[in-house]
């Protein structure tokens, strides 16, 4: 749009600098140079450069403002970035700060390399990107610009699914828990304990974690189960907390715990 705009400008404004040069140097006037023509060459040098920020800003910033992809990231896939470092670039739109945001990523096929991010975010969400946080992005398969941009774009459950793979392809989740999570029956569940056990598996600690789970006909069933859980996931399957589970209708001695991934 922004394009269009500009070409129209340009033509306007080569027209009436031309106008403006035949007028000035024919006319009788004692200031020929002083016409309704100037405002060509105005557009010219103040209007246009003006219109080419603005352009920019909509194909950059503004883009992932509005929820679109930027320009080259359609229909890639998404990966699972990890926030390394944050820092403002000093651009701000309606008063949301530009961050350039350093990720380490990790694709469903398990491969994994560092990139940047420069994104809007409302300053309401700052809190949600820190050090530490694991936010969806999409990549492209084979660049070496080292680009990812935030998969805001994404439905729910395209993150969780690649958050899955993720996981799967860092050993983080077994075969059998995956084909829970893609094949199993929704339910809920109240968590009745959890329990450290003393044990870490990688960096996360292993609990022992009671569940009375309601099945989709609404009869329930309890079920201890041992797992090893990441840090993020503790403060949403403390005691008492209702959470969403994943079961096998013809197997029901595993389930899998849904926690939310950040959008």
């Amino acid at each position: 749009m922004f394009k269009f705009i500009n070409i129209v400008i340009l033509i306007a404004g080569l027209a009436a600098s031309a106008m403006y040069v035949l007028t000035g140097l024919t006319s009788d006037s004692p200031i020929p140079w002083v016409n309704g023509w100037m405002a060509g060459p105005i557009i010219l040098v103040s209007f246009l450069p003006f219109m080419g920020v603005m352009g920019r800003l909509s194909d950059g910033p503004l883009r992932e403002l509005r929820g679109m992809v930027p320009k080259g990231f359609e229909h890639t896939p998404i990966a699972i970035g990890t926030v390394v470092q944050v820092s403002r670039t000093g651009l701000s739109v309606n008063d949301q700060p530009q961050l350039e945001i350093l990720f380490d990523v990790d694709t469903p096929d398990g491969q994994s390399f560092r990139a940047v991010s420069r994104s809007l975010v409302d300053i309401t969400e700052l809190a949600a990107v820190v050090p530490g946080a694991m936010l969806p992005v999409r990549y492209r398969p084979g660049s070496t610009d080292g680009r990812v941009v935030i998969a805001i774009d994404a439905p729910q459950a395209e993150m969780q699914a690649a958050f899955d793979r993720v996981r799967l392809a860092k050993g983080l989740v077994t075969p059998r828990q995956l084909q829970i999570a893609e094949q199993g029956v929704d339910g809920r569940a109240v968590v009745l304990a959890l329990t450290p056990t003393g044990d870490i598996q990688g960096d996360r600690a292993v609990m022992d974690i009671g569940l009375r789970i309601t099945r989709a006909d609404g009869s329930v069933f309890d079920l201890k189960q041992r797992k090893p859980m990441d840090a993020s996931a503790l403060p949403q399957v403390q005691p008492g907390m209702v959470v969403r589970v994943k079961y096998l209708p013809h197997d029901e001695s595993e389930v899998v715990i849904l926690t939310a991934v950040a959008p």
